[in-house]
Order: structure tokens, then sequence, then C-alpha cells
């Protein structure tokens, strides 16, 4: 049991990652709570309602978590909505608001819950934090800015965290994936099959050549290395970015 006894909170615990790392997690010991803006059940979890960009609600998160269980061993910050590729010369005034709330979510939002939930770990002595980026955090791709730049300042913010907690005993670290298996990778690879003129299968063993692994990660693979850095295994491991890309791409 990796966090056997531990408190941990998940923001983005939604369906997808947010939903299989809750699962994983309670299956490793921990007591898990999930934050989400719309919060759905969860396995073995307890949920809760509130928007990472708002102050007031990850505040009010803060003080549930402590009147119910008197600490936070692990914080994993992974809200992240979705995101409509466009090229930054298309967007349109509704598509740059669309953008600012993508950037908002990703990076203003794991700051809002780090600025929450650390103080309960530094007043422990003990705690660790895991922020899901990207490997689009490491390399832009032509329509997703809204999704690199949010992913990017979230890697940012880890690297300094990690320098204004470690005397305190608490650690911040990242998990970047490349492409995650889901139905929304498929209904992708579809679409570019579909642009081309080739089949889906084509289209599919293309990318995966382009992975040294020949592979593509799934939810596990992901949830699993987030599990690594909240655990007492990594204790001597913090403002480092962990790749959980099939080897899509070498850092």
């Amino acid at each position: 049991m990796l966090l056997q006894d531990k408190v941990a909170v998940i923001t983005g615990a939604g369906p997808g990652l947010g939903r299989t790392l809750a699962g994983l997690m309670a299956g490793e010991g921990a007591h898990v709570v999930g934050v989400a803006r719309t919060p759905r059940e969860l396995p073995g979890a307890v949920t809760m309602s509130a928007d990472v960009t708002v102050p007031a609600d990850m505040e009010t998160v803060a003080r549930a978590v402590m009147d119910r269980y008197g600490r936070v061993d692990v914080l994993v910050n992974a809200a992240f909505p979705g995101t409509h590729r466009r090229n930054v010369l298309d967007m349109s005034p509704s598509d740059l608001a669309s953008w600012r709330e993508a950037v908002d979510i990703g990076t203003y939002g794991t700051l809002v819950a780090c600025r929450y939930l650390a103080p309960v770990m530094v007043a422990q002595g003990s705690g660790s934090i895991v922020n899901v980026t990207s490997m689009s955090s490491r390399k832009g791709y032509a329509g997703r800015s809204d999704f690199a730049v949010g992913k990017a300042g979230a890697h940012l913010l880890s690297h300094c965290l990690a320098d204004e907690l470690g005397p305190s005993g608490v650690r911040v670290n990242c998990v970047a994936p490349g492409w995650i298996a889901s139905e929304v990778l498929d209904d992708w690879m579809h679409t570019r099959a579909a642009a081309e003129g080739v089949t889906f299968d084509d289209i599919r063993d293309r990318d995966v050549r382009a992975m040294a692994l020949r592979r593509i990660a799934t939810e596990e693979d992901v949830a699993r290395a987030v599990i690594f850095l909240a655990s007492d295994h990594a204790r001597a491991i913090t403002g480092a970015t962990l790749d959980v890309n099939s080897g899509q791409l070498f850092t």
C-alpha cells in the first residue's frame, strides 16, 4: 500500500484520468477527496464541488478536508477544461475567451489549489504535490496554444513551489503525459484519417511507430506515475517532471 492512510486531494476529479486516479489511489490505501466543478461518483472517494480558479472555493475545500481528516498528505492538480483546436490567427472573440479560461484553469487554478492546501502540508512538515502537466508543456503544436500555455505555466510554477516549499518538507513534482488512449484520441485520429483520405488504422499505426515503446499510454500508466511521486518512494525527488509518453518525446 503505497499511500496507506494518506489523505489525497485530487482536483479535476471527473471522468477519465481523474476517475482512474481516484480508484487507484484508494486501492493504495489513501483517503481520497475528489474535487471538480461538477463532481460525479468516484470509486473510493469523497467528492466536493468547487472551481479551482475561485479562491473562496478552494479555501472551503481545505477547511472541509481538515475538518474531516485533520491533515492533507497529497495534492494532485489535474483540472483542465476540454480544448478545441484553433490556430491563433483564426480565433474569434469567443475563442479568445475560451483560451483565457483554459490558461486560468491550467495555471492559475493550480496556483490557487496550492495556495490553500499547501499550508496544511507546511504545518505538518510533510506532503507531496503532483501537478499533471503535458508533453505539450515541453513542445507546442499548432492549434493547441491554450493547452500548451496552461500546462507550461503549471510546469514552471511547480519549480517555483518546489524551491519555496522544500525547506518545509513538502515536495512538488509534475507528471507530463503524452497521448492517452481514449475515445477522444480515437475521434481525433478518425478526423485526421478522413482529412488525409486514409484509414484509421493507417493513422494509428503511423502515430504508434513514432513512439519508442510502440504503444499509446493508458490512464493507468499516468496514474501509476502520479502515485509513485506522491508516495514515500519518491521522498528525495522534488522539482522533477516524469514524462509518460511511451517514448514519443525524449527529454
